[in-house]
């Protein structure tokens, strides 16, 4: 045996090879149980974030809400919640769904609260395009989820995390819920809830994945645990309710398509064809009512 090859042998360097991904497991669990906490740092947060994005949506202000899901802190115990799953770690679980069902109780109240004092008869864009969540949402909350557990594994994405925050909120519809309550619109509120819910799931299942093929003891957690099959069957159970919401969304779309097409040319006959306006005519404006039968 060569001298070059007595390193790769020595037990004590394979002991200590063994005992670093032991060291980073115990760390990530330390981190984890922290970001799982309902401390006063997340109470804050959570108060901050709700009163701007309540009162960004009472606005309109699409500018406003981006800024509160800056700030909102949700998806850190969401992520250690998903660790705690992996892991099989009930206390965790519990501490981490706890921690973020004081912050929706919190939310919702005050966007609640809210809504009464402003006493609006409508609800502007931001508000009514998180009524209806579809297949796209819960594809965005998956990526999302993913991206977020990679920057909790790699210190030099964390940067990442704002953007996340941005692309798949968790508190906007919650304050969408408590408006919409305030102004006894519930069906419109359950469909707020249901995009929370599916955000909810969509991270949850996306952070399982990812932290999962971070390691292979963690892919063997994943594939021992029950808590992680519980939660991708949920995932999965509402791909039913958003697939009827995407081809409602597909038909809409292609409705809205030939509405155009239509519109188009019925505005060249106008103005080419008909002898009442002439070739040199110019069409100010024209409107149609799809409502009526016929148009």
């Amino acid at each position: 045996m060569t001298p070059e090859r007595w390193p790769l042998t020595s037990p004590s360097l394979r002991r200590e090879a063994r005992a670093v991904p032991r060291q980073r497991m115990r760390r990530l669990l330390m981190e984890f149980r922290e970001d799982a906490r309902l401390d006063q740092v997340f109470i804050v947060l959570t108060l901050g974030s709700a009163l701007i994005s309540s009162l960004g949506l009472l606005a309109n202000s699409a500018a406003v809400v981006i800024g509160a899901m800056i700030i909102a802190p949700w998806i850190t115990p969401l992520r250690a919640t998903s660790f705690g799953i992996l892991r099989g770690r009930l206390p965790m679980v519990v501490q981490g769904l706890g921690t973020l069902l004081v912050g929706a109780l919190i939310t919702v109240s005050l966007s609640l609260l809210l809504g009464k004092l402003a006493g609006l008869p409508d609800f502007g864009n931001e508000v009514l395009s998180r009524t209806s969540p579809n297949l796209l949402d819960l594809g965005i909350a998956l990526v999302a989820g993913g991206i977020a557990a990679y920057a909790k594994l790699r210190s030099e994405a964390v940067s990442s995390l704002a953007g996340t925050a941005i692309a798949v909120a968790l508190v906007p519809p919650v304050c969408v819920m408590g408006l919409l309550l305030s102004a006894n619109q519930w069906s419109l509120a359950l469909g707020a809830g249901l995009l929370y819910l599916t955000n909810l799931l969509g991270i949850l299942s996306g952070c399982l994945v990812v932290l999962a093929k971070s390691g292979p003891g963690l892919r063997h957690h994943m594939r021992r645990s029950r808590l992680s099959l519980i939660s991708l069957s949920l995932t999965a159970v509402l791909v039913v309710p958003l697939t009827s919401s995407f081809l409602d969304l597909v038909q809409r779309g292609r409705q809205q398509t030939l509405q155009r097409q239509l519109q188009d040319t019925i505005q060249n006959l106008l103005v080419r064809e008909t002898v009442t306006l002439g070739q040199e005519a110019q069409l100010d404006g024209m409107t149609i009512d799809w409502d009526q039968n016929p148009p």
